[in-house]
């Protein structure tokens, strides 16, 4: 029987963020395209604006699920998915020279993100998402955990803070500002590290008792 068309909602959603997270990419490179430096700040900002709003489909795809229970072998594989490229991309370009300042020819880090902090997300991503193929290959649902969902709201919390700055230029000029944005870019690095700790020792937990099925995911 065919679930009603609100019920399919939150998988549109989900592949409604991944349409905008490439909208997101395209906007951003117009941005930082020299040819279009005089028009910087307006693509930037609408960057931001598409993130926001991408970052926003998360959640409510996610409230929907909960709220209907639509759980999906579809919306367990996309809704992740979409959710790295939207934020491992972004960190990407934050990290790209492209986007820092260059003074008396010297490189200036102005965005607050550095290469290695990319290294450290994106190996934190790779092995929960080892983790949680390997887990679920077995059949036990391996679902996302508040320390998993603390980490997203961080990190959705803190690109969109290093985009209005660096695509505001005025805006460095506050240093309590830039000072905010740097502490929580550090903040938001650190946990992500640390929120792969419950993950690790609860796939040995499911290992340990092959039959315990822990949580949900859509």
């Amino acid at each position: 029987m065919a679930k009603p068309m609100h019920q399919k909602l939150p998988n549109i959603l989900t592949m409604v963020r991944l349409l905008l997270a490439l909208g997101f990419f395209l906007i951003l490179t117009l941005a930082i395209t020299p040819e279009s430096f005089a028009h910087r700040q307006s693509w930037g900002n609408i960057a931001l604006g598409v993130f926001i709003f991408a970052a926003l489909t998360d959640f409510l795809d996610g409230y929907l699920a909960r709220k209907w229970d639509v759980v999906s072998v579809f919306g367990r594989i996309m809704d992740p998915f979409c959710d790295k490229v939207l934020v491992l991309g972004a960190f990407i370009y934050l990290a790209s020279p492209r986007l820092q300042l260059i003074e008396d020819g010297q490189l200036l880090q102005v965005t607050g993100v550095h290469a290695w902090m990319v290294v450290i997300i994106f190996s934190r991503e790779l092995l929960v998402t080892s983790i949680r193929a390997f887990v679920e290959s077995r059949g036990i649902s391996f679902a996302a955990d508040w320390p998993g969902k603390i980490k997203m709201i961080l990190q959705s919390i803190a690109i969109p803070l290093c985009l209005l700055t660096v695509m505001n230029r005025p805006l460095l000029e506050l240093d309590w500002l830039v000072f905010l944005r740097d502490a929580l870019v550090w903040v938001t690095v650190l946990f992500t590290a640390i929120s792969v700790v419950p993950y690790i020792t609860r796939a040995m937990k499911i290992l340990d008792h092959p039959g315990t099925d822990q949580g949900e995911s859509r």
